[in-house]
């Protein structure tokens, strides 16, 4: 392609700009975080969890689980509040260092005295009898008194914005920056009806945030109701087991940096969120509520845990999704958080990872770039390879080791973008110009040969196979008077035209041309792709040759231009077909003595006045075909005597007069065979056809005396 240089520096230098636009587009996007990568993102690391799920070690978390059998021996859900007054009492009987309620008790018991006396017809006796019945809210009540009780209570996000009305809430000391503008804010808070609320130790929220598959990735430890501060259950439970206060939040510009409860510190999302790391499910962390209520915890099962009562009945549909991909009580979702603040387990997404994975992709999309523009596209393909694998195994590192989430998907696409795109870019400039160089190339050497070289590079090497092929070789006569009569200029666009019209003729057989010599071509079949045909496309291409040429000659003539006829010989044989020549420059072409002879027929025509000769060794494969017998050609320096055809009328597009045909092919017989009579038979040939040149030389021969049908020609 001649494209110059400052214009192909401009090309590159465009598309490197592009390619680095396309880089800075990338990590912008990854920066952006969109939903879809998220998600993306959220499926690698749950990947990892189910590669690598905690390890459950036995910690102070405990459930109490109301569940299918606790229901089934204690009645239908929701209990009296007497039960949860003697759940609370077992608790702190067996020094659990806190209790917390997944549950919401945001009514009256509907078993008090006083709901029943208020929806029951009741005599004035029987409502004074109810009045002396101890309530079960009250009751409840009192048993927590003794402390370490949490309740919980729900958020309604699309509420006014009210105070959040809990009893005793912690007290939060916030350092840096104001917590409240990064946290999840929420209307109002549904919490326990009053006379509990002021006995519980502390409130905590009871909000799960799912992401948009549904799947609990991360549990809140703080909230925000309005303009207020509020705990999760987690995060309370925990104060209230370690006796403090107070919560220490730290926030930065980029938002909460992690919350501190007492001597756990916990790093948090920007939205004061914790990642869960799910464990498998252990027995050992669930005590059924029955057995807890029926005295049959073993003695110091219960001392210093942190007790969390929650179902997991299916009936009560409170079930969430894990990252394991099984469904679990939201119950256990609180205390596997809690497990993982005790042990020290804890998983962070630090509020530098997004931009580390973008300078991954920068440098990465940058490397194998430059590899793909560079170098040889295996070498890229690999060394491409090997930095996602890396980025992947360092992901999957950091996950292992560190407990560390950081994404090699995003990266990781960006830097397969990378590659993709100069790859293609470089893919269409080498198809562009590969098709480029073949039609070029086309114009020096035949189009099949080309396109056989641009299929089977590796036979681009010297020497040969041997191959039995057909070929052609044509020569213009009188070519050379022709450029001392006429202007040189309009003789090289007589020329051109000839052989542009030859040379497309060939083509339309799938000829391969050998080459061209002044004005002759020689044409082969068979090679480089071999042909079972060839012989037929050979003797059907000379007479379309010969057709294209007289019609040619003819209409140059009627213009006044002396333009001469063609001659055409055929012939075929076993050669040996490859490259020649030498280190520096290839010759594909075919070797033997049939080359030669097809050659020294077309030059045989000039002595027996024919335009077109074919061998017998082609013929053979054509014996429909109508032809007049030469003769038995002797060619100097051989003794072997070639038997040569002419086609009826020389393949020009006159009818052919078998009659004649036969009235010849009788005189021939008769020259043959040495017989007298063939020379009258010759002269009544010529009376007839005096303008049969093959005619006229025969009988020529037979008036100088010579016999037979073998003739020895002088000339090469």
């Amino acid at each position: 392609m001649n494209t110059p240089p400052s214009r192909r520096r401009w090309r590159k230098t465009a598309q490197a700009a592009g390619w680095l636009a396309l880089l800075v587009l990338l990590a912008g996007v990854l920066l952006s975080d969109p939903i879809w990568l998220r998600g993306a993102r959220h499926a690698v690391f749950d990947q990892y969890q189910r590669w690598q799920p905690r390890e459950w070690q036995d910690t102070a978390v405990r459930i109490v689980d109301v569940d299918e059998e606790s229901l089934a021996r204690l009645g239908q859900w929701p209990w009296p509040r007497s039960r949860m007054a003697q759940i609370v009492v077992q608790a702190q009987a067996g020094k659990a260092a806190a209790l917390g309620f997944d549950v919401v008790f945001a009514e009256a018991d509907r078993s008090s005295p006083a709901e029943i006396s208020r929806h029951w017809n009741l005599s004035p006796a029987q409502r004074e009898v109810f009045a002396g019945v101890e309530d079960p809210d009250e009751a409840f009540a009192r048993s927590m008194d003794g402390g370490g009780v949490v309740l919980g209570f729900a958020l309604r996000p699309q509420a006014p914005a009210t105070p959040a009305a809990l009893a005793g809430p912690p007290r939060f000391v916030e350092v840096g920056r104001p917590a409240a503008p990064f946290l999840r804010r929420f209307g109002e808070a549904i919490t326990a009806v009053q006379p509990l609320a002021d006995h519980a130790a502390g409130h905590g929220a009871l909000a799960f945030l799912p992401d948009s598959d549904g799947v609990v990735r991360r549990v809140p430890l703080l909230l925000r109701v309005g303009d207020s501060l509020v705990p999760s259950l987690v995060t309370e439970l925990l104060r209230v087991a370690q006796r403090e206060r107070s919560i220490v939040v730290r926030s930065t510009v980029d938002g909460v940096q992690d919350v501190r409860i007492g001597s756990l510190s916990v790093p948090t999302t920007e939205t004061g969120e914790m990642w869960v790391h799910y464990a498998p499910a252990a027995p050992a962390r669930t005590i059924p509520a029955w057995k807890l209520l029926a005295g049959q915890v073993p003695s110091g099962e219960l001392d210093g845990k942190i007790l969390l009562l929650g179902s997991s009945a299916q009936g009560l549909l409170d079930l969430r999704f894990g990252t394991l991909g099984h469904l679990l009580a939201g119950v256990e979702v609180h205390a596997q958080a809690l497990e993982q603040i005790l042990t020290g387990g804890l998983l962070s997404r630090p509020d530098w990872a997004r931009a580390l994975e973008a300078l991954c992709l920068l440098l990465g999309g940058l490397a194998v770039g430059v590899l793909a523009m560079t170098t040889r596209p295996a070498v890229a393909s690999l060394a491409t390879g090997a930095i996602l694998l890396g980025v992947g195994a360092a992901s999957w590192w950091a996950f292992r080791q560190e407990r560390l989430l950081l994404d090699p998907l995003a990266p990781g696409l960006g830097i397969a973008c990378a590659f993709l795109v100069p790859s293609l870019l470089r893919h269409h400039t080498s198809e562009k110009r590969r098709r480029w160089v073949s039609q070029a190339f086309s114009r020096y050497v035949s189009p099949n040969l080309v396109a056989h070289i641009v299929d089977h590079p590796d036979e681009l090497a010297l020497g040969g196979r041997r191959q039995t092929c057909s070929f052609i070789f044509t020569d213009l006569a009188g070519f050379t008077g022709l450029m001392e009569d006429i202007d040189p200029g309009e003789a090289v666009g007589l020329l051109n035209e000839y052989l542009d019209g030859m040379i497309g003729v060939a083509f339309r057989y799938q000829g391969t041309l050998d080459r061209i010599v002044g004005d002759g071509i020689a044409i082969m079949f068979s090679a480089p792709i071999a042909q079972a045909d060839h012989r037929e496309r050979a003797v059907a291409c000379a007479i379309d040759l010969q057709r294209f040429a007289t019609a040619f000659a003819q209409r140059q003539q009627a213009r006044g231009v002396p333009f001469g006829h063609t001659r055409i010989g055929v012939h075929g044989g076993e050669v040996i077909v490859g490259n020649f020549g030498g280190n520096a420059i290839f010759d594909y072409r075919a070797l033997g003595d049939p080359v030669n002879t097809a050659s020294r027929l077309e030059s045989a025509n000039k002595s027996l006045g024919t335009r077109l000769c074919m061998s017998e060794a082609v013929m053979a494969a054509c014996p429909a075909l109508a032809v007049r017998c030469v003769g038995r050609l002797i060619f100097k320096g051989k003794n072997k005597p070639l038997l040569v055809f002419q086609p009826a009328n020389d393949g020009l597009d006159l009818p052919v007069d078998g009659a004649a045909l036969e009235r010849y092919a009788q005189a021939y017989a008769l020259m043959a065979a040495e017989d007298p009579r063939a020379l009258a038979a010759f002269e009544a040939l010529a009376q007839e056809t005096p303008v049969q040149p093959l005619v006229r030389f025969h009988l020529e021969r037979l008036r100088r005396g010579e016999l037979g049908d073998t003739i020895r020609l002088l000339d090469k």
